[in-house]
């Protein structure tokens, strides 16, 4: 099974051969090291950028006036914050020129916990990226959602924010992605450069992969319960899925569902499931303070709210300025297993 850096790579290689795509850069996004997690090794469109985040979002935005799409990638999301005025300019242009100009562009960068990135390395964009109008979000948590994302987000006319969780990169899937070949070692082979020696003369053997979309909005019930509901996204909705086959082991059923669009997100699913089980449970790994789970607590506050048998819960990482570099004090600033489990069996335990 493909790991999440292989399934971009391939539904980038996707994107430049049937999907139009002209560029795809940023920091060392070129050979020869195709990404610092890979995702862009052996693509025929892949160059190296400057070391100018600006300049990597103003030459996207330049790209898609001129109606070219391309994939962009800020090398981490620690970086994109000195961009948010551009980033508000791609976001507003349709509607400043009165639907006159799109703005086909994915902008790709990696986000959150989990790979010991200390201070510089371990942010998370979630909340702010929502509230950036015009722009659509997304954020898989699978290499086949990874995939399918990707390949709507280029197809998109609105510019795509495509957050890549750091700490799933190397994870593989449970699901081939269409056409990817089923033994893991013949993948590797085809489309993995070297790890030693010349890679100059290297180049990648595509599969015959086929394209497999995931609608961008689509939320996916990974559990099905009706005790409790969970919503999550990213690194922590693995966690969320564990968390709940354990309590299913002890008899309780808790529903499950992958947002995996933080905008626009699938509110009618999460507006069914909660409707149901009277419980929610929204667990992220952005700073607890003006959280994104925090609005969808409040629309399900004021829309459900007497369907509801317990408060809405937000389980979010410490308001912290950053996440220190030791293991104890990344794990102590972002929600683990243990922390889900016990928000969950206390949320369990709540009665009207």
């Amino acid at each position: 099974m493909a790991s999440m850096a292989q399934a971009i790579r391939m539904a980038l290689h996707v994107g430049e051969t049937k999907l139009g795509v002209t560029d795809i850069f940023g920091e060392d996004v070129g050979a020869p090291l195709g990404g610092v997690f890979t995702a862009t090794q052996g693509l025929k469109n892949a160059w190296n950028s400057p070391l100018d985040e600006r300049g990597i979002i103003a030459a996207a935005i330049g790209l898609g006036l001129a109606g070219d799409r391309c994939v962009a990638e800020i090398q981490f999301c620690d970086y994109i914050f000195n961009t948010i005025d551009l980033l508000k300019m791609a976001g507003n242009t349709l509607w400043a020129s009165n639907g006159q100009y799109n703005m086909p562009i994915v902008v790709m960068t990696p986000v959150g916990a989990g790979i010991r990135g200390s201070i510089y390395h371990s942010h998370s964009f979630d909340a702010l990226a929502t509230r950036l109008p015009g722009w659509k979000i997304v954020c898989p948590s699978t290499p086949l959602d990874a995939y399918g994302l990707m390949l709507s987000a280029i197809e998109d006319p609105n510019p795509v924010l495509y957050l890549k969780p750091k700490a799933l990169m190397r994870v593989r899937g449970e699901e081939l992605i269409p056409g990817e070949p089923a033994d893991e070692k013949t993948l590797k082979a085809m489309i993995d450069a070297p790890v030693q020696g010349d890679r100059s003369s290297w180049k990648a053997k595509w599969p015959e992969l086929e394209e497999y979309k995931v609608r961008i909005g689509e939320g996916k019930i990974t559990r099905e319960g009706d005790k409790a509901t969970i919503v999550s996204y990213g690194r922590t909705m693995p966690l969320c899925n564990r968390v709940a086959d354990m309590l299913r082991e002890e008899g309780t059923a808790v529903e499950v569902i992958d947002l995996r669009s933080l905008y626009p997100y699938d509110w009618q699913m999460i507006k069914a499931s909660v409707s149901k089980t009277g419980k929610v449970l929204f667990v992220n790994e952005d700073t607890e303070v003006t959280n994104f789970g925090e609005h969808l607590a409040y629309r399900a506050t004021t829309e459900l709210f007497y369907e509801l048998m317990a408060r809405p819960r937000v389980l979010a990482g410490k308001n912290l300025p950053g996440i220190g570099l030791h293991p104890n004090l990344e794990e102590a600033s972002v929600p683990h297993l243990e922390d889900i489990m016990h928000e969950m069996r206390e949320l369990l335990a709540e009665v009207p």
